[in-house]
């Protein structure tokens, strides 16, 4: 792990001290197959100082998203459509996000994703501030792969995406 640097700063109040992180590209470069759906960590918190995590997300043609809508009360996510169409749907709204597209996701609105086209997506997402990571989506590849003859287990899905500040919409119960 990198140790940042200390750095002093004058100003007319006094000497102040300030991290200054090392500058590397891609500095938490890490894939991760959750599902259908890849994604390529490439800043985390860790590295912004909490400000911003970004990653970049592949989906293949014709998939959905197999956990269930949501919303986050606690971060913004902004997508920025690289290749392919991907169709989120926004507090029941669906919205094309093509290459060169970008849309931000208001901290509470209820969204979900799918590939509705017949081409792979790539697109790009910052969570402002950082606190989606990584970790969230090592856990959700987890519960993928123990579902190996049939869909995964919604239940544990659910409580991961609570424990990681994310509200499932859960759809009502048939009378």
């Amino acid at each position: 792990m990198r140790t940042p640097s200390i750095s002093t700063h004058h100003s007319h109040h006094g000497y102040h001290a300030y991290r200054t992180p090392r500058l590397r590209l891609d500095p938490s470069d890490e894939t991760i197959q959750a599902g259908p759906t890849t994604v390529r960590f490439l800043v985390t918190g860790e590295d912004s100082g909490g400000s911003i995590a970004v990653f970049e997300f592949m989906v293949p043609a014709g998939k959905r998203l197999l956990a269930p809508a949501h919303s986050h009360d606690q971060y913004e996510e902004t997508i920025y459509g690289l290749d392919g169409v991907i169709t989120f749907t926004v507090d029941g709204v669906p919205i094309d996000i093509g290459p060169g597209q970008a849309l931000c996701i208001p901290r509470g609105a209820v969204h979900r994703f799918d590939n509705n086209g017949s081409v792979d997506v790539k697109g790009f997402c910052a969570a402002t501030p950082a606190l989606l990571g990584p970790q969230f989506f090592r856990e959700a590849a987890a519960i993928y792969a123990e579902a190996t003859a049939g869909p995964p287990d919604r239940a544990k899905l659910m409580d991961l995406m609570r424990r990681n500040g994310i509200s499932p919409v859960v759809p009502p119960s048939a009378p």
